[in-house]
């Protein structure tokens, strides 16, 4: 009886603590709004030059949302179709990516089947025109609104297409709902791989990717499927849990998100039959993949469901959701973490602790928390997703790195493409002698940008020897002989690396012909983590071991 006064006592304390905690925020929100009302009159009164409310208040607010974390943030009504659009996949305009260079802007991707590559659109086209408007000189983001409207209603478009006779061209395009795939690509990789390649988490991804499975494993060839998510950001939390759903029995937890308080937990469960509970299964992530992808990769690791290869990934284990606003805006905000089956949380950056500067770390290794598998393997929180089987992937040198940033393969893929009327499947297409060395005479090397990394380092190991006393003519003799030794040859360099810059060179003129499709389809030839997957796939007893590590002990 003692015990139990004491139990409710302490409760009633406890509740009389929040009751009064409550009431103090109430009393701290409600005067602070009154300062900031008050200092913004004052300063819209007395303050020397006009202020622009608008734009005031937009930076107060990010001020204040940016200090919280990176994906709390308020959504205008004006900004909101672009919102919609990136958790629908769909919006209504030409279906063509653009992009700003030069003060210009370019068509860099018409995507397949879409108004604008049925109209004839193509990479590389300048932008001169839309609708009796000159856009030369415009922002993307301007001619992007320009070129999107109502679905059924007319665009004019002029453009200047380069290595063409007659440059200058007039298309007159119908727009319409264009609904931007999730899965851009799928088919049998490796003679015997069912490889799906998702990149964002829409309300239809879950559709198309059991759709992908579903034709797969109609090929007797598919032995295993492999779901690729590198570079896939997220999206839909929803999505995330059906798409695990293809691949455990229905009923299956594989997720739980905490709020602000205990009441707030909720659990979600598999809905639906699966599709395939058996199916060898693999998950491509490095460290772009992020949020809901990591749900489906970390659920799935956790249920000892698919083996994780890759790198590890980039750790966001925040849920948001979006609240209605005055004046039609939405605010987006994180109301809650996710936990995966094992119980672990994958949030590598802790927003509430920061640097005294106001930037924020990920967590240390040493501070995260071991859990455990289905199967009782050790996984750990606080860091991503870290994979079963690690990938090393070639690095990108400074000079490929070049030739792509400063579009030397996109401009040398228009002009083949417009040379060219056809090329060979994907997967067949490869860079010759005579095409590399038609890329090699497109160079021009007054204009070629090199990052001179060792020209600016002996520059500064130069000015540190006069500073500390060490020229005199033997060092400077050594100098001149090193600076000759490290001045750049184009023409050896580019012969140097061809393997290295040929895979991308490759992909950008299979893009020209057979769009996302084919450019994936054409860089999985030369793919070190489907390489990694097919090795991994093709060995049953390593791929159990990976999985199922007591098991294979006790079999021993």
């Amino acid at each position: 009886m003692k015990k139990l006064i004491i139990a409710a006592t302490a409760i009633v304390a406890l509740t009389i603590a929040g009751s009064v905690t409550a009431k103090n925020n109430k009393k701290d929100v409600a005067r602070n709004l009154e300062t900031f009302n008050a200092l913004y009159k004052e300063l819209n009164t007395f303050y020397v030059d006009s202020i622009d409310p608008e734009r005031s208040i937009k930076i107060a607010i990010s001020a204040m949302l940016d200090d919280i974390d990176p994906y709390t943030e308020y959504i205008p009504y004006k900004e909101q179709a672009e919102f919609t659009s990136m958790t629908t996949g769909e919006y209504a305009g030409i279906g063509s990516f653009i992009m700003e260079r030069d003060g210009n802007v370019y068509i860099s991707e018409p995507q397949e089947g879409a108004p604008a590559q049925l109209a004839g659109l193509r990479p590389g086209d300048m932008l001169l025109v839309i609708d009796n408007d000159s856009v030369t000189g415009w922002k993307s983001s301007k001619v992007s609104e320009k070129l999107k409207g109502q679905p059924g209603t007319q665009v004019k478009v002029k453009v200047k297409r380069p290595y063409v006779s007659d440059s200058i061209l007039d298309f007159t395009i119908v727009r319409r709902k264009i609904q931007m795939p999730s899965v851009p690509y799928y088919g049998v990789e490796k003679d015997n791989i069912g490889y799906i390649a998702l990149t964002s988490f829409t309300d239809k991804s879950p559709e198309e990717v059991k759709t992908a499975l579903l034709e797969l494993k109609k090929d007797p060839r598919v032995k295993a499927i492999a779901l690729d998510l590198r570079g896939n950001g997220g999206g839909l939390l929803e999505s995330a849990v059906k798409i695990i759903g293809l691949f455990v029995p229905k009923g299956t937890e594989v997720l739980r998100t905490r709020g602000k308080s205990v009441t707030q937990e909720k659990v979600y469960k598999t809905t639906q039959p699966p599709v395939d509970t058996e199916i060898p299964l693999a998950i491509l992530v490095d460290n772009r993949t992020a949020s809901a992808s990591e749900i489906v990769s970390g659920a799935l690791q956790d249920l000892d469901r698919a083996v994780i290869v890759g790198n590890r990934s980039f750790g966001k284990g925040l849920v948001q959701s979006t609240r209605e606003l005055p004046f039609e805006g939405l605010l987006k905000v994180t109301i809650a973490k996710y936990y995966i089956p094992s119980g672990r949380l994958i949030q590598a950056i802790d927003y509430s602790h920061r640097n005294p500067d106001g930037s924020v770390g990920r967590i240390p290794d040493s501070l995260t928390h071991v859990f455990h598998t289905a199967n009782g393997r050790e996984v750990r929180d606080g860091g991503g997703i870290t994979p079963d089987v690690t990938v090393t992937y070639p690095e990108i040198n400074r000079l490929t790195y070049n030739i792509v940033q400063d579009n030397w393969a996109f401009d040398f893929a228009n002009k083949y493409a417009a040379c060219h009327e056809s090329i060979g499947s994907p997967k067949d297409f490869v860079i010759t002698d005579t095409i590399y060395a038609d890329f090699k005479r497109f160079i021009d090397p007054a204009r070629f940008n090199y990052d001179r990394v060792c020209e600016t380092m002996l520059k500064e190991l130069r000015e540190a020897a006069k500073r500390e006393g060490y020229m005199n003519d033997s060092t400077t003799e050594a100098f001149s002989h090193l600076e000759k030794m490290l001045k750049h040859n184009l023409e050896r360099d580019l012969d140097i690396n061809r393997d290295a810059i040929s895979p991308y060179l490759a992909r950008e003129i299979v893009q020209r012909y057979y769009f996302d499709r084919g450019q994936i389809a054409n860089g999985l030839k030369t793919d070190a983590g489907l390489d990694t997957v097919s090795s991994l796939l093709n060995d049953q007893s390593r791929y159990r071991r990976l999985l199922s590590p007591q098991q294979s002990t006790a079999k021993k």
